[in-house]
């Protein structure tokens, strides 16, 4: 990005949903003034014709009318307009090309006597109307005749069609056309340049094009002529690479002429016999080009506008300045007016003109003198200690800068410290939770839900108004405080409802997936609760069993999803295959010398375009299904963690064990997704901190090799794997990644620790810290007196 922008010398918006191109815009003295100024001419796809007289500082919509000197809308839209001598005479002319006509104009202004200024009038002096849609056209004084220009119109199927004023001269058919590129004309050499489908810049005189066979129809180049005329073959080619945006040869001198060719990665200039001069690989993707004379002999310079708003300006291959635009420039012109001399003109493709200059405005400032006073050299002393004592603080810390954040709401302080670090690349974490109200507003509750959860306290029942404050308390339902209900944004409702007698609440919903964040929220805000008043012996847990046949629902339900965006991604690739195999075939007998009947190729190669765009729309909508489902699958294994860490009083480094193994991925991609991922991990537990005993671990580890994640063929193993896991757990088994997760750790000399498993309802923990004795599955006891269920889990000989 550049540090100067383009001055704004003049600049108008014209219209409002009018379009414009690079052969929309064009410069001359179009009135016949006299004076050598010239107008600026645009026209729009709209068929708006518009012509201006720009003045300087004048940007305002009174200036812009003032400047406007005329405005005519034409029937068909504008695809070109260019000025030059189209008639025998020496005064100048507009010529307008529409898709099926072009018109040759005049523009004529009167004085005016009266104080609304002078009147313009454009009147028609001849038109053509053509029998092919037309692209593009270029003008000049075609095989040397002086005095007047001819007019050159490239048709969108190849045809060149020459006009000589209001005659038609002849039309000749470029060989191997298949779309039409840029037209010029090169006045020194007689010939016309464009650039072909074969990405090639080719080249043809005018005799050549005017001695060669008749274009009535499309001639096959290898079929014999039916007339005595030469067939056509360009004089000379030179090889791109790449498609051409824009072609220009300007007019520097009588001896030489250069060729400048804007592609879409490079700038090439040849001379006009085809050698190459130099090239330019560009960094940018370029809009538009105008080359023009240079101060210095043997140079061009050239204005260039990329899709980054930018114009530059080249001396051949080298960069001489950059200028920031206020938009993407599609045509850029060169114009002179009274008050100054070489305005660039740009126009982008929603009719945005400006006339700006480049360089800086001059600054007249100068620098003021300050009155001379003696230095205080005691406050210079305090200075100096000050800032001695900051860098000597900066150094200790190591270029630590701490940055509070601090958000209020009401009356209650949320502070977050941010700690950064200059000099050595850093990650800082920090989590905090946002509001419940940003997903979920008050509602009504609900009385009867499929999905419903438990959660069980040691404390007596507290009002769930007192939970959750805020605006809950204006409604009519919740003035008891058992009962709160939230609906997400997505229309799913969540109920909370407060036991009376017990120490229970019910967590209840229509959606299995939606009772995660309620759950997780309700929870943290138990804690925050009792916190305040002091209860330090605050228990919560989940006596019932594991949603497992609810959570594998959502497992099932994503992988499905998955398996039909391979089946879609298969069925586009076999329908891309047939349909090119199609276009061969249908290519193959349009080129056949013999034509041959096409069999309902045509309609067969509609029939699979129906079929692929039909799939990818169905591809499309099943991508959009997936996103979702992976973030309902997200949701219920974080309820399934929840209720799992309540149920077993897991730790939280245990929970973060849990969360990395059924969590692993951020996101499904097609090489990678949440099955195999989360099978592999589940399966890496089970073989080492789960396993059943130190020696299954160690041969399980020895025995396992590194997975091969893909695609499963179904979730039976998953979910077989996700049980077991959460029945060992269940069953006393210790989330560790140490190696010895499951070998007694000694306590002393002679003794050591076993823990035991206590079984389902008892919450006493039970441990034995036993002396130097054998120990071979002995069956201990639950310390509950009225439980009689054995519960040693490990049995090592010390």
């Amino acid at each position: 990005m550049s540090l100067f922008k383009a001055r704004d010398w003049w600049s108008a918006t014209l219209g409002e949903g009018e379009e414009f191109d690079q052969g929309c815009l064009c410069v001359g003295d179009v009135d016949n003034s006299g004076t050598e100024h010239d107008k600026v001419v645009v026209g729009s796809y709209m068929g708006m014709l518009r012509i201006f007289s720009p003045h300087a500082n004048k940007t305002s919509e009174g200036a812009l009318v003032e400047a406007l000197l005329l405005e005519v809308q034409l029937q068909n839209a504008i695809i070109q307009v260019e000025v030059g001598k189209f008639v025998c005479s020496e005064l100048l002319h507009l010529a307008v090309l529409h898709p099926r006509k072009l018109s040759v104009f005049s523009v004529s202004g009167t004085a005016g006597n009266v104080e609304h200024g002078d009147q313009y009038q454009l009147k028609l002096v001849y038109e053509h109307n053509l029998q092919r849609t037309a692209c593009n056209m270029t003008y000049g004084t075609f095989g040397g005749v002086t005095g007047h220009h001819s007019l050159c119109i490239q048709s969108m199927d190849g045809m060149l069609m020459f006009f000589e004023q209001d005659s038609y001269t002849f039309g000749r058919f470029l060989p191997g056309f298949l779309l039409p590129g840029p037209l010029v004309y090169n006045s020194r050499t007689d010939s016309f340049l464009t650039v072909s489908s074969a990405r090639q810049l080719e080249s043809y005189k005018f005799e050549t094009l005017a001695v060669a066979t008749e274009a009535e129809s499309r001639q096959d180049p290898d079929l014999p002529l039916k007339t005595g005329g030469k067939r056509l073959m360009p004089d000379w080619t030179f090889v791109l690479g790449e498609q051409a945006l824009d072609l220009c040869v300007p007019s520097l001198s009588h001896y030489s002429s250069f060729i400048f060719i804007l592609g879409e990665r490079n700038l090439y200039c040849l001379r006009d016999s085809g050698q190459i001069r130099f090239m330019k690989k560009l960094e940018f993707n370029p809009s538009s080009f105008l080359p023009y004379a240079s101060v210095t002999d043997g140079t061009t310079n050239l204005l260039l506008g990329n899709h980054t708003n930018m114009l530059l300006v080249y001396q051949d291959v080298t960069l001489k300045w950059a200028a920031q635009l206020p938009f993407v420039p599609v045509a850029i012109r060169v114009a002179n007016f009274p008050e100054i001399k070489g305005v660039v003109i740009s126009l982008s493709s929603d009719g945005h003109l400006l006339c700006s200059y480049m360089g800086t405005d001059p600054s007249f400032f100068s620098t003021p003198k300050v009155d001379a006073r003696e230095a205080d050299y005691e406050q210079v002393d305090a200075e100096m200690k000050t800032l001695q004592k900051f860098i000597k603080e900066a150094t200790r810390t190591q270029g630590r800068t701490l940055l509070k954040c601090n958000t209020k709401r009401k009356k209650k302080e949320k502070i977050l410290y941010i700690f950064f670090f200059s000099g050595v690349p850093r990650v800082l974490q920090s989590k905090f939770s946002l509001p419940l109200a940003l997903v979920c507003v008050p509602t009504s509750p609900a009385k009867t839900t499929k999905f419903k959860i438990t959660v069980d306290t040691n404390q007596p029942p507290v009002n769930l108004n007192s939970i959750f404050p805020g605006k809950t308390h204006s409604h009519s339902y919740y003035k008891d405080g058992n009962s709160l209900a939230f609906q997400f944004l997505s229309g799913a409702k969540v109920t909370v409802v407060a036991s009376k007698t017990s120490q229970r609440y019910r967590i209840q919903s229509d959606c299995f997936e939606d009772m995660w964040l309620v759950v997780k929220e309700l929870v943290q805000r138990f804690d925050k609760h009792f916190s305040k008043l002091g209860v330090k012996d605050f228990k919560k847990s989940f006596s019932g069993p594991l949603p497992m046949q609810e959570y594998f629902l959502s497992v099932d339900h994503h992988f499905q999803l998955r398996v039909s965006a391979q089946q879609y991604q298969d069925l586009l690739s076999e329908r891309a295959v047939q349909f090119r195999a199609i276009q061969r075939r249908l290519l193959t007998r349009f080129k056949d010398k013999t034509p041959a009947p096409l069999q309902n190729l045509d309609t067969l190669l509609d029939a699979t375009y129906s079929q692929v765009m039909a799939l990818a729309e169905a591809a499309e909508d099943n991508r959009a299904q997936l996103e979702e489902a992976f973030v309902r699958l997200r949701s219920a294994t974080h309820l399934l963690l929840l209720l799992l860490s309540l149920s077993q009083d897991l730790t939280p480094d245990q929970t973060a064990i849990l969360e990395a193994t059924l969590l692993p991925l951020l996101q499904d991609t097609p090489q990678l997704g949440w099955e195999e991922s989360c099978n592999a991990a589940v399966s890496h537990l089970l073989r080492s901190c789960l396993s059943r005993s130190p020696k299954d671990q160690a041969t399980s580890l020895a025995q396992a090799g590194g997975p091969v994640l893909g695609l499963p063929r179904d979730t039976a193993r998953l979910k077989k794997h996700i049980t077991l896991m959460c029945d060992r757990i269940s069953k006393g088994g210790r989330l560790t990644l140490a190696a010895e997760a499951n070998v007694p750790v000694p306590v002393g000399k002679g003794y050591f620790t076993i823990t035991l498993n206590a079984p389902r309802g008892c919450r006493l923990p039970v441990s034995v810290n036993a002396p130097s004795v054998f120990f071979r599955r002995q069956h201990l006891l639950c310390c509950r007196a009225d439980c009689c269920v054995p519960v040693l889990k490990y049995s090592h000989t010390v």
